[in-house]
């Protein structure tokens, strides 16, 4: 096995047997609860440069976690390693508080995956609105633990893909998740350097004005921002308020950063 095949395995918790397509499942929960999706290197102004040892020194050796074009990323290259027929694309997020496509423009990055001749999105990368599995691009409704996912083609300026999410306990309808381009795939690791500028400086970004941290846990997720840290289990949501000792400590406690 390669190091970043070995590193991935070993910071997700999962072993060292071949991956099929039927074990993604495991993989993609595995991963959502081992790394937090978080913006803290934009926070602290201490982004490098994108590259795929960058990538694995921050995700897989000093154990942070990242934004979309970073999670989703570090999975493109593992799927690869594995046999997996895996390509980037871009997509634009809906702002649910605006009702409105963002204007930071498609600056979301998922894996599309082909299997059997079929193609699956696969997201690791959408913050606590996470599938858990692949979602075929034929309408046809996902479950996880997570909630309700599916992805259905349509006519739009921004792409020809649209996600929707039902989230347990908090959705009681469908809500629009991004929309994503099936044919604009990622050729080069300086689209992504382009995607962390944007997000970096675009005063309509939403990963540039607090720190934000969330992962998956067994019974839920947790996030934490400077303002509160939240988590739900089994459906109950538990909120506390935070100061900048005590956000320093969750962090660490919580997320291991």
């Amino acid at each position: 096995m390669s190091d970043l095949n070995v590193l991935f395995r070993k910071r997700i918790g999962f072993p060292e047997e071949e991956l099929t397509f039927e074990k993604l499942d495991e993989l993609l929960v595995r991963t959502a609860e081992k790394i937090p999706f978080e913006n803290l290197c934009i926070m602290e102004n201490r982004t490098r440069g994108l590259s795929n040892e960058i990538v694995m020194d921050k995700i897989l050796l000093q154990n942070e976690g990242g934004l979309c074009y970073e999670l989703n990323y570090i999975l493109y290259l593992f799927l690869q390693e594995n046999g997996f027929d895996t390509s980037l694309v871009r997509g634009v997020v809906f702002n649910q508080m605006k009702q409105e496509w963002s204007k930071t423009g498609k600056t979301h990055v998922a894996n599309l995956v082909q299997h059997n001749g079929k193609f699956f999105l696969v997201d690791t990368g959408f913050g606590g609105n996470l599938p858990l599995k692949p979602v075929p691009l034929s309408g046809e409704t996902v479950s996880s633990a997570t909630g309700d996912f599916r992805v259905e083609p349509v006519k739009n300026e921004h792409g020809d893909y649209l996600v929707h999410i039902k989230l347990n306990h908090k959705d009681q309808d469908w809500k629009i998740g991004y929309v994503f381009d099936s044919m604009d795939h990622v050729k080069s690791v300086e689209e992504l350097e382009e995607i962390q500028t944007i997000i970096k400086e675009h005063p309509e970004s939403a990963f540039n004005k607090r720190p934000l941290i969330t992962k998956l846990t067994s019974k839920g997720n947790m996030t934490l921002t400077t303002d509160s840290f939240t988590e739900w289990e089994d459906g109950q949501e538990k909120k506390k308020g935070m100061d900048e000792k005590t956000f320093k400590e969750y962090k660490r406690m919580y997320f291991g950063l």
